[in-house]
């Protein structure tokens, strides 16, 4: 594994959208973060009852998605396109499907090449079916055997890169967050979710290399996203949701230490962080991922990003065209104009970079703590914690000092009845103990361990 001890970027002058120390090249000869940003266009089924009766119909949207999508995208002149393709957990408990739907998305692809000359490249990102049963299953049995097996026939189809949105953690971390208790947030993001992430990437790493192509990324999604949409709804405070937001960055590095190359996956806004660290290329959503879920980092997100993505839109009719079609139009806008930017020179793109942040920055913490240079500073507290539970607790107590910084220049706005949690958030940290065993010990005497198996991970 490899251990990332000091950042692949480290000074904010070259933190910038588009560019990664890092690059990755397709077999079609697309670059990402090689000074381009290019477009990611995530899809899905309008609401369908999958079985053998209704794949025909589920063939003809995939095909009429990929058509019209990458039309349209040609029409534009994009110099490129990423499509992802997130498998629906009955896909992955078939993965037959996934690799016949996989085939029919590389059809359409080279397609659009031939009539067109539009290069594109394909994410593969299986839905982890483990949390279907209760408690979960993380190592073994059916769900683990049919994931792996979409893994093996997506890259055996063509796949350029292999993703997932893990839930390893998961178990601990959604009542976490109810309570707000952040050192169960630690405990299931930094133990639990590493400890597996370990296990999974090893996997899925062996998978791309087997068939030559690129494992891209984890994300935290169903952790740091949970929080946020549960911030926006007002069910849990906005500091305590960008304090896991920077945590979760621990949990998703370990893809890129066991060999993930990127770009990473769209809804890990975490994603910023770890191009601070790994110098690889990543792919961030915001404003046009509104179809997928509210957020308060709609040009934020985009400050450093390398692809630029919708999150996930249904084929459904518009009054445009079928929304893929419209969302592919909205990203290769956002993308002309960062790339306008970049192509004006470094004094171009920084002030676009600033206009992004700044749009959004002093408005929300969640905004805040993704401002370039608190990014620079949470990597760094990550790559200086000789643990994954060190590096936890390092970026939670980063990020509450960032914002109580912010909140003393008048930088970032923070509700009154917010502030207690702060100082909350400090206590638990500062309790913690130096060992990780030891911390290990009292967390598993205070949650529920019959949500989910210990053995699995480790315990």
């Amino acid at each position: 594994m490899e251990v990332y001890r000091e950042l692949a970027v480290g000074d904010e002058a070259d933190f910038i959208f588009g560019t990664s120390p890092r690059p990755v090249t397709t077999r079609a000869g697309l670059v990402f973060g090689g000074g381009r940003v290019f477009p990611e266009l995530n899809f899905t089924l309008p609401p369908i009852e999958l079985s053998d009766a209704s794949f025909p119909e589920v063939r003809r949207h995939y095909q009429q998605i990929v058509s019209g999508a990458l039309e349209r995208a040609a029409e534009l002149a994009a110099p490129g396109v990423l499509l992802e393709f997130e498998t629906l957990p009955a896909m992955t408990g078939r993965p037959e499907w996934a690799g016949e739907l996989c085939q029919i998305l590389l059809d359409g692809m080279a397609d659009a090449e031939a009539s067109h000359g539009l290069k594109s490249a394909l994410r593969m990102t299986p839905n982890d079916n483990r949390e279907m049963v209760r408690p979960p299953v993380m190592r073994s049995g059916a769900h683990w055997d049919s994931m792996l097996q979409t893994f093996q026939l997506s890259a055996q189809k063509g796949a350029d890169f292999l993703s997932i949105e893990s839930v390893g953690g998961k178990e601990v971390h959604d009542a976490a967050l109810t309570m707000c208790d952040i050192q169960q947030v630690i405990f299931a993001l930094c133990v639990m979710g590493v400890r597996d992430m370990q296990l999974l990437w090893e996997h899925i790493v062996g998978i791309a290399r087997e068939h030559g192509v690129h494992p891209a990324g984890d994300t935290a999604c169903g952790f740091a996203n949970t929080a946020m949409v549960l911030a926006e709804k007002r069910m849990i405070p906005r500091v305590f949701a960008a304090v896991v937001r920077t945590i979760a960055a621990v949990r998703s590095l370990v893809a890129y230490e066991c060999g993930a190359v990127g770009p990473g996956k769209d809804c890990g806004y975490e994603n910023t962080i770890l191009k601070a660290i790994t110098g690889c290329p990543m792919s961030m959503e915001g404003k046009t991922a509104a179809c997928a879920h509210l957020s308060p980092l709609g040009n934020i997100a985009a400050a450093t990003c390398d692809v630029w993505s919708n999150e996930s839109v249904q084929n459904i009719r518009l009054l445009g065209d079928m929304a893929p079609t419209c969302y592919m139009e909205q990203l290769e806008y956002d993308c002309r104009l960062m790339n306008r930017a970049i192509a004006d020179g470094p004094e171009a793109a920084k002030m676009l970079q600033r206009w992004l942040v700044e749009s959004d920055a002093h408005l929300d913490p969640q905004a805040y703590v993704l401002a370039p240079a608190n990014v620079l500073a949470v990597a760094k507290a990550i790559v200086d914690a000789p643990t994954h539970y060190h590096a936890g607790r390092g970026a939670a107590a980063t990020t509450v000092n960032l914002i109580r910084r912010g909140l003393a220049h008048n930088w970032v706005s923070v509700p009154e009845r917010e502030i207690p949690f702060l100082d909350a958030m400090e206590s638990a940290l500062a309790a913690m103990p130096e060992d990780e065993g030891e911390f290990v010990a009292a967390m598993m005497a205070v949650v529920d361990t019959d949500k989910f198996v210990p053995i699995d991970y480790g315990f």
